[in-house]
């Protein structure tokens, strides 16, 4: 059964108010208190970097490929990071908001504690994720894929998932509220999932494929 009761929210990110300006990351670069404004970042390579109470605001990190790399107590604001590639990365008490994050790609990794607000994140990879405790509200998902990620403390609020994936997802205990739901993939793994009443018309055909069952017109 679903679990029931409250969604838990994320805990916040610490980020302290006072922070040094840094304008580069490198490879097994330690960032602490740090804050990135206004940087051109994009196309950035680098190996087990690690950030910690940092604050990205207007920042280009499209294209970057990050390896390795540990973000922990994050803010990320009206920054890009379309296309970014992270591998074996984790992403600790962060929270993203108005970012465009198209193309996104956090696979085989962690998110805990995360918060994903008025984000632009479709075409995303989550695929062989772990994500606990982490919240996903107001987000274009559209075709996001969650192939074999672990969901079970994931919430989606007010997301547009149309075509989404979720084959192989562990989602027992995740929470939809208020999502478009059109032609999502992987029905068969929200068993255990908490659905919002308004929203389980649109997985209706979805759910009679994966069963099996015919759905024809009146005569």
């Amino acid at each position: 059964m679903p679990r029931s009761g409250p969604t838990r929210r994320p805990a916040a990110p610490a980020v302290p108010a006072a922070l040094l300006p840094a304008s580069e990351i490198d490879d097994d670069g330690a960032y602490t208190r740090r804050v990135f404004d206004g940087c051109d970042l994009a196309g950035t390579q680098a190996e087990s970097i690690e950030l910690e109470g940092c604050r990205i605001t207007g920042t280009d990190l499209s294209g970057s490929r990050l390896t390795r790399a540990m973000l922990t107590d994050v803010v990320i604001e009206r920054s890009s990071l379309a296309n970014l590639r992270a591998t074996s990365s984790s992403l600790v008490r962060a929270e993203i908001t108005t970012c465009r994050m198209t193309g996104w790609s956090w696979s085989g990794g962690r998110l805990r504690d995360v918060t994903l607000r008025d984000c632009r994140v479709d075409l995303a990879n989550f695929r062989s994720t772990a994500i606990s405790n982490s919240l996903f509200e107001g987000c274009n998902l559209k075709r996001a894929d969650f192939y074999g990620a672990d969901l079970r403390g994931a919430t989606f609020e007010d997301c547009d998932l149309t075509g989404a994936q979720f084959a192989k997802a562990q989602m027992d205990g995740a929470r939809l509220v208020n999502c478009v739901l059109v032609e999502v993939n992987g029905v068969e793994s929200m068993s255990g999932a908490a659905v919002s009443s308004r929203d389980i018309a649109a997985l209706a055909y979805a759910l009679a494929g994966a069963l099996g069952i015919s759905v024809t017109e009146n005569d």
